[in-house]
């Protein structure tokens, strides 16, 4: 083109020669990040049917509870008991807070009772309540003795159902042929674009999912949906000023602590995962307010817990949009897994055209492995404001 002398300043944009100003990249401001999954990290197996099961197991356990306040604490007594089965004679006996030892003599597991020794090995007899709870420390077995019956646990068969997750994609023709600002291919653009929804929408319902209640195994009615993670829970789910659990409607210390400690009591699980939303994040945050100190000439204000080191190990705090504003996750990360079903890892599938178009879809099934669910725990029903 033949210079012209005209400045840019005074051409304006709607002359020929002067080439649009469009940046090379698409700008996304829709949340689609995938915090929990990047956590987890990809499965080691794939699940090989739309029902995955594994098997969960548990020691004989160690402790019970009081059933009806006993008599005397000065004799020998009859205590009834919840599970009577999970005692034998010559077991020693600890009531929980209590410095008062005894010895097992008899165990009636009609009448749901033992009888024992108080005050065994000289150690002063207590009080003891319904409700309170004794711990079995160990069996003291008689020398030359002949063995008692065999006792063991039974494995139990846990499962979830994989879900379908889809995305449909449609290019015209002509779409295909022209060109793009910041687009070198229209269809893997939508790829992209789709997969990422995908992502958000699987994080969204290992989360928040649940199955249905009736024909589970799905149906060309019913369709297949995973039990995510607050569905799977049941054993430890607490909630303010419920069973104990400490006052107040909002996330404190004191609160967390209190789950992670009822968490490492009665499970074997390593709590290393605290994922929340960004409301109870910044409860969590608001731990160390009160010890921070900064010097005048420092510049940077720094307000924010990355890593939770307690008494009951370290947990990774996780900030993920898709957990409910009153809810805190507290999860063993060794325990859980999201898993694809075998071949049908999130991929692209041609369709059929019979137009002037291209058609696919963006197809993947996949399902939660939740291991142990009494190793996990929430705090529900937090204050959001």
């Amino acid at each position: 083109m033949a210079f012209t002398g005209k400045a840019t300043y005074s051409a304006g944009a709607t002359l020929p020669e002067i080439v649009e100003d469009v940046s090379d990249l698409v700008g996304i401001v829709s949340p689609y990040e995938t915090p929990l999954l990047d956590a987890l990290g990809d499965a080691q197996r794939a699940a090989m049917s739309t029902h995955h099961e594994w098997l969960e197991d548990t020691l004989l356990p160690n402790k019970d509870t009081v059933a009806t306040t006993p008599g005397d604490p000065d004799a020998d007594v009859t205590i009834e008991v919840t599970h009577p089965e999970y005692f034998r004679v010559g077991d020693q006996l600890r009531v929980e807070g209590d410095a008062e030892l005894m010895l097992v003599t008899d165990v009636d597991t009609v009448n749901e009772t033992i009888d024992a020794v108080r005050g065994y090995g000289g150690t002063t007899p207590e009080n003891i309540a319904e409700g309170d709870v004794i711990n079995i420390l160990g069996n003291a077995a008689l020398e030359g003795d002949d063995a008692d019956d065999a006792r063991f646990t039974t494995r139990q068969r846990q499962g979830n159902w994989t879900q379908i997750f889809t995305k449909t994609l449609l290019v015209s023709g002509s779409d295909l042929a022209v060109r793009h600002h910041s687009v070198a291919d229209e269809l893997d653009y939508q790829k992209q674009e789709r997969l990422r929804e995908l992502l958000r929408d699987l994080e969204n319902t290992v989360i928040n999912g649940i199955a249905p209640a009736a024909a589970q195994q799905g149906s060309d009615t019913v369709r297949r949906t995973m039990n995510g993670i607050l569905a799977s829970l049941s054993t430890h789910v607490f909630e303010p000023n419920v069973g104990g659990f400490p006052e107040g409607p909002g996330l404190d210390e004191a609160m967390l602590n209190v789950a992670l400690r009822t968490i490492w009591e009665t499970s074997s699980g390593s709590v290393d995962l605290v994922v929340v939303n960004g409301f109870q994040k910044r409860k969590i945050s608001s731990f160390v307010s009160t010890y921070q100190r900064y010097a005048p000439e420092e510049l940077v204000f720094r307000n924010s817990v990355g890593v939770y080191e307690s008494d009951f190990g370290v947990q990774q705090v996780v900030l993920s949009r898709w957990v409910p504003g009153d809810t805190v996750l507290l999860l063993d990360s060794s325990r859980l897994g999201v898993l694809p079903l075998s071949g049908r890892s999130f991929h692209y599938k041609p369709l059929a055209a019979t137009g002037d178009f291209e058609k696919g879809e963006l197809i993947g099934e996949y399902t939660l492995e939740m291991r142990n669910e009494a190793a996990h725990g929430a705090i529900q029903g937090l204050s959001t404001t």
